[in-house]
């Protein structure tokens, strides 16, 4: 399994989640929504996204919550399959608003994928 360090991408590379994902060579697309938020922030504001790609320590989505390298942010499936902290490990900026992310988990979560999907 390989590791990653929090990178930064600048805009002048794919700015969206697969091109984030392309650092990520273990990673496979999952299409799950979930809904994610700072786990340390001011407010209990729940964002809807979808992890669009994950890995088995990694999850790759797409954000406009207020995130920053080691933000450590919950994510939930709406039926309770996956929920777990996870902190985030790296960003690429897109014009606007929107953030692509990887965020990896705090502890082992065997065959999310699997059980989640």
């Amino acid at each position: 399994m390989s590791r990653h360090t929090n990178v930064a991408f600048n805009a002048a590379e794919d700015p969206s989640v697969a091109g984030l994902a392309r650092f990520f060579p273990d990673a496979v697309a999952v299409r799950l929504p979930v809904h994610v938020r700072i786990v340390d922030g001011a407010a209990e504001t729940w964002e809807s996204t979808v992890i669009e790609y994950g890995t088995p320590r990694e999850v790759l989505f797409r954000s406009q919550l207020p995130l920053e390298f080691a933000t450590v942010v919950e994510l939930r499936t709406p039926d309770g399959a996956l929920h777990t902290q996870a902190s985030i490990i790296a960003m690429q900026y897109k014009e606007g608003t929107e953030t692509a992310v990887a965020a990896r988990f705090g502890g082992s979560l065997p065959n999310w994928i699997v059980k989640a999907g």
